[in-house]
């Protein structure tokens, strides 16, 4: 992993992210990223020794070592049309969303 966000790929990133950001706020946000960076290779160098779980060091883990899934259990909300009355737009029992205008991105 690279130590640093060089220039060149944090204008990459940004690009691609369709940002538009001054010059202040691209450096503040790079410096950010970098220190984040920074933490994220200090925690990566931290030895951790292989008898430890792999549950108990925020890495993905085995499906054998996790716990199992609950059931799913339906239940009823007791007021349902008390929230369906604080709701702008109802129509046949749901909540009307408005549609979310898009944009093409580049």
């Amino acid at each position: 992993m690279s130590d640093t966000i060089t220039r060149e790929l944090f204008d990459h990133l940004v690009d691609l992210a369709a940002l538009h950001l001054s010059e202040d706020q691209a450096e503040y946000l790079r410096g950010q990223l970098n220190n984040q960076l920074k933490a994220i290779n200090e925690l990566a160098a931290i030895p951790i020794d292989p008898d430890v779980p792999i549950n108990l060091h925020g890495v993905p883990f085995a499906e054998a070592a996790s716990a199992g899934l609950r059931e799913d259990e339906w239940r009823k909300y007791p007021d349902a049309e008390g929230i369906l009355k604080q709701a702008p737009q109802v129509e046949d029992g749901y909540i009307v969303v408005p549609d979310i205008p898009h944009t093409e991105l580049k």
